[in-house]
């Protein structure tokens, strides 16, 4: 193994790490902000689930990054994902959640424009799109499941006890689900733009199973978004958990389940083709916001409940995030690109 490209990698890594941190607050910040589950307990899941969902699931967003930018040298491909980890870090230093995924696309941006790359604008409208898409349906997921739930409670006539203990179960499966699905839609993020240059073998799990040079790939970045999701994601969870909105359990649970379910339409390459191959709409393949998704979720189900108990100003915090992330990551990148160019004698593109 060329040590270099360990090196280069460390920037991968540590989007990663800053990943597991920011969007584990998405997968069961209000699961812990609700207090229906520890904090230790749900994050070990999470991490479980995170890193199957990344080598299990995770080829097939990664193409569509690939197409937007086409990151050719190893360089590049390191101030790229630095760039992008570096903008999530302030922005989330300030406690504030943000979206990985418009950071990387800002930084693969930056990159096109140092290298004089022409930037595939259809992939980017397309990617534009889900921005919008993302949250839209995941609030109208979040809807469709809060009457279910609340006809099926009023029919049944539960014990609150009874309830109280299935949402528990609920939360810590719905939060797998969710880990599962994070890991499977951003891996691309993390990782994706390394691809093309790595060096790694297939690895042999005995009989069992066999990685490919690009899963173990997946699996050294799901590495250290469990290690976010275990170090330092404690933070933000408590401040999505309890601020955008008062959660009980229920709504919680609900929250959660929603932006798992988008997660996974963004990126099972099964139902994609499944559904071109019956001259379906299909969702494209693309690394969507888990923190759009939740957030999508949280104001689906303060809308059905009258719009009241939603804390706009927080939220509005958030999607000022969602905006800097991409500026401040293609800002960061180009910058960064000269000065490893033209300080440290690096090659950051092919011609």
């Amino acid at each position: 193994m060329d040590l270099s490209y360990l090196f280069f990698l460390s920037s991968g890594l540590f989007l990663g790490w800053s990943l597991g941190a920011n969007d584990a607050a998405n997968i069961f910040g209000t699961a812990v902000g609700s207090k229906m589950v520890r904090f230790r307990t749900i994050a070990a899941v999470a991490a479980i689930f995170v890193v199957l969902g990344a080598v299990l699931g995770g080829a097939g967003a990664s193409e569509t990054l690939e197409t937007l930018g086409a990151v050719n040298a190893l360089a590049g491909a390191f101030m790229v994902a630095l760039s992008a980890a570096l903008a999530v870090y302030f922005i989330l230093r300030m406690g504030i959640t943000v979206s990985t995924s418009q950071a990387i696309v800002g930084a693969i941006i930056g990159w096109n424009l140092y290298a004089g790359k022409e930037t595939d604008y259809e992939t980017l409208a397309q990617i534009f799109a889900t921005w919008t898409i993302c949250p839209l349906l995941s609030g109208i997921v979040a809807i469709v499941l809060y009457f279910i739930c609340k006809k099926i409670i009023k029919c049944c006539g539960m014990h609150l006890l009874r309830l109280d203990q299935l949402t528990r179960v609920g939360l810590v499966v719905s939060a797998a689900v969710g880990a599962y699905a994070l890991g499977a839609n951003n891996i691309a993020n993390v990782v994706g733009v390394f691809v093309p240059s790595s060096p790694f073998k297939p690895l042999n799990l005995g009989s069992v199973y066999t990685l490919s040079s690009v899963q173990v790939l997946f699996l050294l970045g799901a590495l250290s978004v469990a290690a976010g999701i275990m170090t330092y994601s404690k933070k933000v969870i408590m401040k999505l958990g309890n601020n955008l909105m008062r959660m009980s359990p229920m709504l919680a649970l609900i929250v959660v389940l929603s932006q798992a379910i988008v997660l996974l339409l963004f990126s099972s390459v099964t139902l994609h083709y499944w559904l071109e191959n019956h001259n379906l709409p299909a969702l494209p393949l693309v690394p969507v916001s888990s923190t759009q998704a939740v957030i999508g979720a949280i104001i689906g189900i303060g809308l059905a409940k009258g719009g009241r108990n939603i804390d706009w100003h927080t939220i509005g915090k958030i999607v000022t995030g969602w905006i800097t992330a991409p500026l401040l990551a293609m800002i960061i990148c180009f910058i960064s690109l000269f000065f490893l160019a033209n300080v440290f004698n690096q090659t950051v593109y092919l011609q």
